[in-house]
């Protein structure tokens, strides 16, 4: 059973951007490639800090994160190479389009005075990256076992050309965007 957003982005986005934008190609429609989620862990914390993250991680997305390690030592930052600095996971596929609905339905909305997402996070190349404060939005943290709050990178890759074709998609996709004044 495909996901229910990517059945709504084949029956009603899809028809929509090729309306708006005029495609001849179907393959030129913007589509979701891949979204990445990131947790990066300050170098001074206790060893248990970047397991505490993986697993809140885990518990998040349902996969097991991919350490990441420091490449190089920075005096100044006191990191050693090969250092544990955070890790990372990559959804594609029907596990990213749940993971978008349940980001969209049930985590953004229980951010604390929400307005809607900015949209000029765009980099250029109709990628979209947003900071999550705090894990604890996500309804699949239990309140009572964190030690500590974390935060996260959520970064879209989408396959647009443009930013402008990028917003169209995450908007028709559900994505709360503050309205411009």
């Amino acid at each position: 059973m495909k996901a229910r957003l990517y059945q709504k982005y084949q029956e009603a986005v899809r028809p929509a951007l090729i309306e708006k934008w005029k495609y001849q190609n179907v393959h030129r429609v913007p589509r979701l490639e891949k979204i990445v989620i990131n947790m990066g862990v300050s170098a001074q914390l206790e060893k248990g800090a970047v397991d505490d993250a993986m697993k809140d991680l885990g518990v998040i997305t349902g996969r097991k994160p991919v350490v990441n390690r420091a490449r190089k030592s920075i005096a100044n930052f006191k990191l050693r190479q090969g250092q544990l600095i955070g890790c990372h996971v990559t959804l594609r596929r029907d596990v990213m389009y749940e993971f978008f609905d349940r980001l969209v339905a049930a985590a953004l909305p229980r951010i604390r005075d929400f307005r809607g997402l900015s949209p000029r996070a765009f980099d250029g190349r109709g990628n979209y990256s947003l900071g999550v404060a705090d894990q604890t939005i996500f309804p699949e943290i239990e309140l009572d076992k964190i030690k500590r709050t974390q935060g996260m990178d959520v970064t879209f890759v989408t396959t647009a050309q443009t930013d402008a074709e990028a917003l169209d998609l995450l908007k028709l996709l559900g994505m709360p965007f503050a309205e411009g004044k």
